[in-house]
């Protein structure tokens, strides 16, 4: 039974992940490092139309931190589902004028996570009133519940990132996100 039991857990938390990195991989399609929607976004904004309040949410982050070679972590959402989990999703993006790799030290150093290659794994909110830290989730074969495989990143390329971590109490919402190598900076948990 327990096995059966462990069998259908692992399969619904493989298949959550799938179905995460499939929605974060289609929202980070489109951009790229091409300047023509940049523009083409800027003449909406003011071509008179009015953007909802849920869209003007979307365009301003969270909170925007200064890397190495040139990175620049812009976490767009931090949002707490039913699950008792915390999605924090963003853009990675190149501001430099090379082309870069993600660092290694983004994965943190567990051992554990550092078996499945570069991820942002080192990931970790804390939240300072319930004075406890949180690290970033693992599925049953230690992979990092983030995203994992980055590509070489040209100058000017984004690329969408998420990270899950377990949900701090419904009271606390607002936390404070580090990743190394990076500056802390606090944001805010919605839903």
């Amino acid at each position: 039974m327990s096995i059966r039991f462990t069998a259908k857990a692992r399969r619904g938390l493989v298949a959550l992940t799938v179905a995460v990195g499939l929605a974060m991989g289609a929202t980070g399609c489109g951009g790229g490092g091409d300047k023509k929607p940049d523009a083409s976004a800027s003449a909406s904004k003011g071509g008179g139309s009015n953007p909802s309040a849920q869209e003007g949410q979307s365009e301003q982050p969270l909170a925007e931190l200064t890397g190495p070679d040139g990175f620049l972590l812009q976490i767009t959402e931090a949002k707490r589902d039913s699950g008792g989990f915390v999605t924090v999703n963003g853009t990675l993006k190149n501001d430099g004028s090379k082309v870069a790799n993600v660092p290694a030290q983004l994965s943190g150093d567990e051992t554990e996570i550092l078996r499945h290659g570069v991820s942002l794994g080192g990931a970790t909110l804390v939240d300072a009133k319930g004075k406890k830290r949180y690290y970033v989730l693992r599925d049953t074969d230690g992979r990092p519940l983030t995203t994992t495989g980055f590509p070489a990143v040209k100058p000017g390329q984004s690329v969408g990132v998420f990270m899950q971590f377990p949900s701090p109490p419904s009271s606390t919402s607002e936390v404070t996100f580090q990743l190394p190598q990076f500056p802390a900076a606090t944001i805010q948990i919605s839903g």
